[in-house]
């Protein structure tokens, strides 16, 4: 069969317009089909410092600085009194960043695939993938371009980096339910017009309820005085029964300090939600395809991993086509992709999960304020260094998450 290409890419999101670029840098003919027209809206606007490590080695950098966006160097965590500045520059890592950017993901994601295209990336924008038949060296893809016209593509292995679209799961069947509980986000955009002296824009900010530790918000300022709001609350909590979405957030917003730090603010944006957004795959490779990122599965956002998670499969995944088309023939995805990504998105789950039952909260709240090493452990988790196995945190991360737990919960 005559390929159009060597490799068909299904999504312009982060992971696919990496890649795609990489890829396409090595040698290989590259077509990136995507549904929407961008630039276009999305979240997951706060990103890790590990990902700044992908970007620089896919020749990212120079257009990203040029964009302006806000600077970021930490978290801050908040819970009625309670306060905790963290700084990730000050990890366990012996190299690698410890800043980053905090985006407005139109912007990001059109330069990473302007950039992609500009390295010679054949990337086809509103083309929606319709049907998929995939074997390693035969794959065949159908899809509708803008005009509704129909037509196929064949290509030599199928890279699914649709993201919440979930594109291969859903046409070959390959989603099962999430374990998690459902939860709903409601978030907006304003212009903030924060005047508190004391708030720092080169920080996410991270609130938890005071009164209900499985409530928290988020608040990601822009460069150009904007920011992105939202709340993460269970899905059908009888605490909102009858209430609408807007009424939901208004009320969750004046139950914190967020009331305070918003009370000028404009919201520049229509009010949307995302509900049951945790999803996983029964498999993240196999004959003739590989999923990455959210196409995958993607886990609750108070981690800021989603993008870190989908540059780090985009890198892993390349690799191993860049190998797979130079020949070598002991190619296994399992060992070379599958494993080494659940490594690291475990740890981040492992996180997701002590946050939700409250320890992680604990640990955050009531570590000392030093420089240990320990603290540096958790810090790099935070700033997306989930695949370093000489972190203990990384390598028994339950184990140490419940050790760390009971040094930093207050004594009875």
């Amino acid at each position: 069969m005559k390929q159009d290409c060597d490799i068909a890419v299904i999504g312009a999101g982060p992971a696919g317009s990496t890649v795609a670029k990489i890829l396409n840098d090595a040698g290989l003919r590259v077509t990136l089909l995507e549904a929407q027209k961008f630039p276009r809206f999305v979240i997951g606007e706060s990103l890790l410092p590990n990902c700044m490590n992908v970007l620089e080695r896919a020749g990212f950098l120079p257009a990203l600085e040029e964009a302006g966006f806000q600077h970021k160097n930490g978290a801050v965590f908040e819970c009625g009194e309670q306060y905790r500045a963290i700084d990730f520059r000050q990890n366990f890592e012996a190299t690698g960043w410890g800043t980053t950017y905090q985006v407005k993901r139109a912007e990001f994601d059109y330069i990473l695939a302007k950039e992609a295209e500009r390295s010679g990336v054949d990337i086809r924008f509103e083309h929606k993938v319709t049907a998929v038949q995939a074997a390693d060296n035969d794959c065949e893809i159908t899809y509708q371009d803008a005009v509704g016209e129909e037509a196929k593509l064949r290509a030599g292995f199928i890279v699914d980096a649709s993201g919440y679209g979930r594109v291969l799961p859903k046409l070959i069947g390959l989603s099962r339910p999430p374990k998690s509980i459902s939860r709903r986000a409601i978030f907006t955009h304003v212009k903030d017009r924060i005047d508190d002296p004391d708030y720092d824009r080169t920080k996410i900010l991270i609130t938890v309820h005071p009164d209900r530790h499985d409530i928290w918000y988020w608040l990601i300022p822009f460069s150009d005085g904007t920011a992105s709001v939202g709340a993460i609350y269970p899905e059908g909590d009888t605490m909102f029964t009858g209430m609408n979405e807007q009424d939901v957030f208004d009320r969750l917003i004046s139950e914190t300090r967020l009331a305070h730090l918003l009370a000028h603010a404009e919201q520049t944006r229509p009010l949307q939600s995302i509900a049951g957004y945790g999803a996983e795959s029964e498999q993240l490779c196999g004959d003739g395809y590989v999923l990455l990122g959210n196409s995958a599965g993607f886990l609750d956002p108070v981690f800021s991993s989603g993008v870190t998670i989908a540059l780090h499969s985009a890198e892993l995944a390349a690799n191993m086509l860049i190998a797979r088309h130079r020949g070598e023939t002991n190619i296994d995805w399992e060992t070379g992709f599958a494993k080494p990504l659940s490594c690291g998105v475990e740890t981040f789950r492992s996180y997701v999960d002590a946050w939700y039952a409250g320890r992680l909260q604990t640990i955050i709240f009531g570590q000392p304020n030093d420089d240990s090493q320990l603290k540096r452990m958790v810090v790099s988790i935070l700033a997306g260094y989930a695949w370093n196995m000489e972190n203990p945190l990384v390598a028994k991360t339950d184990r140490y998450l419940e050790m760390l737990h009971d040094l930093c919960a207050p004594s009875s």
